[in-house]
């Protein structure tokens, strides 16, 4: 597979350390006891590769990665139709953009929408 190593012992949570979301999911988990790796997309860089394996474990498009009603995106660009590539390239630099927090766990991969959504998988 690609660059991900992911564990069915543990979760691992992409997401943003700005996100009140995120934070809730974080505490949750912890609350709860899940094994939980947590990688901070503001400050880890995540690669190409990284990008479209996330899109792809979530069965989605790169474009739909990027919550275009981010403030960061709405104050830069315009909806429009760009390409993977141009999607990726905007992801890494604004990844504040990348909608999150996405949590894997061996195969299973789910964007979280509310913070009790983590012990789901």
């Amino acid at each position: 597979m690609g660059e991900i190593a992911t564990s069915d012992r543990q979760i691992t949570l992409f997401y943003s350390s700005k996100s009140v979301r995120a934070k809730q999911t974080l505490a949750y988990a912890k609350a709860e006891g899940l094994p939980i790796q947590d990688i901070d997309i503001l400050k880890v860089k995540l690669t190409g590769t990284q990008i479209t394996e996330l899109a792809d474990r979530l069965h989605i498009e790169i474009k739909d990665l990027v919550n275009q009603e981010h403030p960061a995106y709405t104050s830069r660009f315009e909806h429009h139709n760009f390409s993977s590539e141009d999607w990726i390239k905007m992801i890494r630099s604004n990844p504040e953009i990348m909608k999150q927090p996405i949590a894997l766990r061996g195969k299973k991969t789910i964007l979280v929408e509310t913070p009790t959504d983590i012990i789901k998988i």
